[in-house]
């Protein structure tokens, strides 16, 4: 699955079920986990871009997650089983086609299809 991060900085409140999500049903890599007074952040990001990288930090507010892939369809139908479905794809006024999600933390994760 081809997915790039455009923006990333997420709050979790269950921390396996937000690492389950991120590894399990978007296919990220786990590139730091580190805890410390029951605090834990947890560095995941895709194996197939090194650079791009999501913090699920214990506490805040995030932006939510941005992210773009070529095929938006195949993304969609993996993670319609696996978190809650905000929006189905759809082809935006403003030229984009996208659809959305929420992670186990109850973040907004968009899927935009690259064009």
């Amino acid at each position: 699955m081809d997915i790039r991060i455009r923006a990333s900085f997420l709050p979790h409140d269950d921390p396996e079920a937000s690492l389950a999500f991120y590894r399990d049903a978007l296919g990220f890599e786990v590139r730091g986990d580190v805890g410390r007074d029951g605090m834990r952040w947890i560095t995941v990001g895709p194996a197939s871009r090194a650079g791009a990288s999501v913090v699920l930090h214990p506490a805040g507010d995030g932006p939510g997650l941005l992210l773009a892939t070529p095929c938006l369809d195949p993304v969609f139908e993996r993670l319609q089983a696996r978190a809650e479905v905000i929006q189905e794809p759809i082809e935006q006024s403003y030229g984009i086609r996208d659809c959305a999600f929420l992670d186990p933390a109850g973040n907004m994760i968009r899927v935009q299809e690259l064009r």
